[in-house]
């Protein structure tokens, strides 16, 4: 068995000032790096009595660095950058308020899902993120080695999750895996029956020990 972890990173300044994200460059706040340590915490429980080695990527932006520093420390496991990993790009609305954003966003129609950008200029499309995201992931999947745990964003987390189930670009027009931040989704390969299998998704139980302490 190899498994993989997704990890979306938990809540950054560019949500608590209510401003675009995407390659926006924002740090965790406290509440958000306290929930990188819960995360942590819950990556060694499920990695008890396991024997394959773990390798951590991650998104070069800081949100995600910083929550793969915290993770690495937890688990002694090597971390690098990857900026494939990053969020969509939003473009010139990066690091504006969401209302900005919102008064100008146009949705991706039906018969143009993977190739829709909008008006607003320098965003990525669908297609663009995921060609991108895939790369990544079908390396990762080629090192079956060490089990792997990606730090990334919330929209960049479903194609992790299609990259990993073998899901065409070409098919993942209208797939959504939906997380939160601070989630933990449960991939899964069996070099038995070669299945891929997605164990949990976006599972946030962990952050309900901050909650109580």
């Amino acid at each position: 068995m190899q498994d993989l972890y997704v990890v979306t990173h938990p809540h950054a300044e560019h949500t608590a000032q209510d401003v675009v994200g995407g390659w926006h460059n924002s740090v965790l706040t406290p509440a958000g790096r306290r929930d990188a340590g819960l995360i942590a915490e819950a990556l060694k429980r499920r990695r008890t009595g396991t024997s394959r080695p773990v390798r951590i990527t991650s998104s070069d932006l800081n949100r995600c660095t910083e929550t793969s520093t915290i993770i690495a420390r937890t688990l002694d496991a090597p971390a690098t950058t990857d900026s494939r990993l990053r969020e969509i790009s939003f473009g010139e609305a990066e690091g504006r308020p969401n209302s900005w954003l919102a008064q100008r966003q146009v949705p991706a129609p039906d018969n143009n899902r993977l190739d829709h950008r909008g008006p607003v200029a320098g965003a990525e499309t669908r297609r663009d993120i995921a060609s991108r995201v895939h790369e990544c992931v079908h390396e990762l999947m080629d090192d079956l080695d060490h089990d792997h745990i990606v730090v990334t964003h919330g929209f960049a987390h479903t194609f992790v999750v299609s990259a990993w189930l073998q899901i065409p670009v070409e098919a993942a027009g209208f797939a959504t895996f939906a997380t939160t931040p601070g989630a933990i989704t449960h991939l899964r390969h069996d070099d038995y029956w070669r299945n891929r299998t997605l164990v949990q998704l976006a599972d946030t139980t962990h952050l309900d020990c901050g909650t109580m302490a």
